[in-house]
């Protein structure tokens, strides 16, 4: 599915504010910023929960505090009239476009309009009957692992293995909203890469790209982000998304971060060779005549680094010269050789 890395995906869920020109805004807003993907997410408040007013079904705290289940999907649904629409939008501006489907019915809409990854959210990934039906399409599926053990991914990890997904990805998620910094143990993405051999990201729900900085350094390849128009200052998740320019700077952040990383093996950039004449090298000090042993009167450790490296210092004193060496010359690798001392 994703070659590139990093690799971020804008999720639009609920800032189009009930308004399709928004969406295409946020589409477009997505691309012009370095957004890999954009992702919608495909339910109606029917298919979340009932309309009740229980105590059970209203939101006690946070962001979203005495909405009513019925009432806050309602409201933050993208209506699948738009679906078609939105779909042939990030196509003609070339972004890439897939959804979370939230129930079974979701999975066979969006199958019809060719999606072509899926992402299981974190609350529904426990939902093993849609974890089956997403697998079964054969195509790619992301899960988000928000508030699970580790037991629970592995659960939702082989069920979508054992019905036919091939290309899974895991993304680390804080399940607050916004996510505080302490709310984060980014130790976690190298123990789902570890356990699982497969790809792993961040649902990022937080509002300071260090969380991301350190995550790609740790090795999380898949990002996921809310966004936001520029200025925008209402919609359900606005508190926790990345508005306008801040999507581009968020991707300039991990991509610096994948740089700084670099390569899986040691490795010393030839732009440090410029600096190796201020390493210590071995100088002749005294002129020192064929036969003469070297001792620390005539052979020192010193700077420039023109010289051969200290590391054999205490093998040549006590040795014999081969050669007539006159002093504040370096001593050549080529006289090794001659002493038969082996190279490191």
């Amino acid at each position: 599915m994703i070659n590139q890395k990093p690799y971020l995906i804008c999720e639009i869920s609920a800032n189009h504010c009930g308004n399709i020109n928004t969406a295409k805004k946020l589409i477009k807003t997505a691309k012009k910023n370095g957004g890999d993907a954009v992702k919608l997410q495909t339910f109606t408040p029917d298919t979340m929960t009932l309309n009740s007013n229980k105590s059970f079904f209203k939101v006690k705290n946070g962001l979203w505090k005495d909405y009513s289940l019925w009432k806050l999907y309602a409201e933050a649904q993208t209506p699948l009239r738009w679906h078609k629409e939105l779909f042939e939008y990030a196509k003609n501006i070339g972004i890439k476009i897939f959804s979370t489907p939230f129930d079974e019915t979701a999975v066979d809409f969006l199958e019809k309009l060719n999606c072509p990854v899926y992402k299981i959210s974190s609350f529904e990934m426990t939902d093993l009957p849609l974890i089956k039906k997403v697998s079964q399409t054969k195509k790619p599926i992301i899960i988000s692992t928000g508030m699970a053990s580790l037991k629970e991914i592995e659960i939702s990890f082989n069920t979508a293995k054992k019905n036919g997904a091939k290309d899974i990805t895991l993304l680390y998620c804080v399940s607050n909203y916004p996510s505080n910094l302490n709310d984060f143990n980014l130790e976690n993405i190298c123990i789902l890469k570890d356990k699982f051999k497969c790809k792993v990201g961040l649902s990022d729900h937080s509002t300071d790209n260090k969380v991301a900085i350190t995550a790609t350094a740790l090795g999380a390849e898949i990002f996921e982000k809310h966004i936001a128009l520029e200025k925008q200052k209402k919609g359900l998740d606005i508190e926790f998304s990345l508005k306008g320019k801040e999507i581009y700077q968020f991707k300039q952040d991990i991509c610096l971060a994948y740089k700084l990383k670099g390569k899986k093996k040691f490795f010393r950039n030839i732009s440090e060779k410029k600096s190796n004449m201020f390493r210590r090298s071995i100088f002749i000090t005294k002129d020192i005549a064929k036969g003469q042993k070297f001792t620390k009167e005539n052979i020192r450790r010193i700077r420039p680094g023109f010289g051969i490296s200290p590391i054999y210092y205490e093998k040549l004193l006590g040795k014999k010269s081969p050669l007539n060496l006159k002093k504040e010359n370096p001593f050549k690798k080529s006289y090794l050789k001659i002493l038969k001392i082996k190279e490191f």
